[in-house]
């Protein structure tokens, strides 16, 4: 059985279009578990109706509490809902018809390969705007992506699993036991469990409408141009900041798998989780040394500049 869990929050204005693309899937045997978080629109109302008119498909539950972040809402979720397959599904977005089809297909053959592992497999979106008008056939093009970058240590300060996009199995479900203390995003933190203890299959194919409207969580950044490029070189308070989260998030990778993990990938964790303790000098040479360089000139450039 699959499970699709859907995180909400006042997502009144395109929540009937996503939960429509989700009944329109040619894979049909799955569920939807969907956990509002203490929406003060018509978010509710619409949820109530749809499990009203299709109680088979949706289970449904409010927060007493807003949790703080859509975050907060999918590790509830992430932690406690269990499966033999799940997927995340963000409110704002479409998803095309063989969406689910294409990613268990693709999951059955990882399974072929690797049986009793912990598996993930994400695909590539279809960036459009508020009105689901493209911006961008590739998201992976667009912000540069490279999903073949998998290993432990290109994984530790670049997320390449965008979370709407992802599948994971009952085994990876098991090992997100419990909400880490420090995590950037969700999805990074499904990513950076499903690379150390099991395998990630990538589709490079858009499944889905990726839709862009100003309020979105994370958002599509087109890194070509060369406005981001300048923004980022401007501010690099902000890039350092974001650099040292993820040192934060390693350290407590660290701690809450440390009986897991083999010897490589404890000196591993713990080389990059002290960079902020350490300086400049030391803080390049280990980045040296444990060859965590971003997939592109200029994020090396700003990476050795301001970490």
């Amino acid at each position: 059985m699959l499970t699709i869990l859907l995180a909400t929050y006042n997502g009144e204005k395109y929540l009937s279009a996503q939960l429509d693309s989700l009944l329109a899937q040619t894979f049909t045997d799955f569920t939807i578990w969907v956990q509002d978080d203490a929406s003060t629109d018509s978010t509710w109302d619409i949820l109530v109706g749809y499990h009203t008119r299709h109680p088979e498909k949706f289970h449904i539950t409010k927060c007493s509490m807003n949790s703080g972040s859509a975050k907060n809402n999918f590790f509830e979720l992430m932690t406690t809902v269990r499966s033999s397959y799940l997927m995340l599904c963000d409110q704002d977005d479409v998803w095309l018809p063989n969406k689910v089809e294409i990613t268990m297909a693709k999951m059955k053959s990882m399974e072929k390969l690797y049986p009793n592992t912990p598996l993930l497999v994400h695909t590539d979106l279809q960036v459009v705007d508020r009105d689901l008008k493209l911006i961008n056939s590739s998201f992976k093009n667009q912000t540069k992506r490279d999903y073949m970058r998998m290993e432990f240590n290109q994984v530790l300060n670049l997320n390449n699993v965008s979370g709407c996009t992802a599948m994971y199995n009952l085994a990876l479900a098991e090992l997100l036991y419990e909400v880490p203390k420090h995590c950037i995003m969700h999805d990074w933190w499904l990513q950076l469990v499903g690379v150390a203890f099991g395998k990630v299959g990538h589709i490079n194919e858009g499944t889905i409408l990726y839709r862009q409207h100003g309020k979105n969580a994370c958002g599509a950044k087109d890194v070509t141009k060369l406005r981001y490029k300048l923004n980022r070189l401007l501010n690099g308070h902000e890039l350092k900041n974001v650099l040292y989260q993820t040192c934060r998030q390693a350290g407590c990778l660290l701690e809450m798998y440390q009986d897991k993990f083999t010897d490589t990938q404890k000196k591993l964790l713990n080389d990059y989780a002290a960079i902020p303790e350490t300086r400049k000098i030391a803080r390049i040479i280990t980045i040296f040394k444990l060859r965590m360089f971003m997939p592109s000139f200029s994020r090396n450039v700003a990476l050795i500049m301001f970490i």
